[in-house]
């Protein structure tokens, strides 16, 4: 199975690595070097780049579990990839479907991509 490729865009280098950290230990997921081509590219939130508060910040894990719910995967294979539990799994998809103001998960995914957070 080839590999997601996912490009990491935001200036702050530290973040950047430890997101890609995180991200490394996810089978089946590769980050881009720079200029490469991605399956998916990662946007910090423009708030969060003015170092702003807000709801819509995600954590390295939820932003992990939207690359997920945007390939489409459900709660049982989100856990299974990321080795948590499915109730833990669950949790994250209502944190990401609470943080985005979304009223499902396909709508989670599709404001993501209007913040900027994911791209497709």
């Amino acid at each position: 199975m080839k590999p997601i490729v996912i490009a990491l865009e935001f200036d702050d280098a530290a973040l950047s690595q430890r997101l890609a950290a995180a991200l490394a230990t996810v089978p089946d997921i590769r980050i881009a070097d720079r200029g490469e081509a991605a399956d998916l590219a990662v946007v910090l939130p423009e708030a969060a780049q003015r170092g702003d508060p807000a709801d819509s910040t995600l954590t390295p894990r939820e932003l992990e579990v939207l690359a997920l719910v945007a390939e489409g995967a459900s709660n049982k294979l989100i856990a299974r990839r990321l080795g948590i539990s499915m109730h833990t799994a669950k949790f994250h998809v209502g944190s990401l479907i609470d943080k985005l103001d979304a009223t499902g998960r396909t709508d989670a995914v599709a404001h993501a991509a209007r913040l900027g957070v994911l791209n497709l």
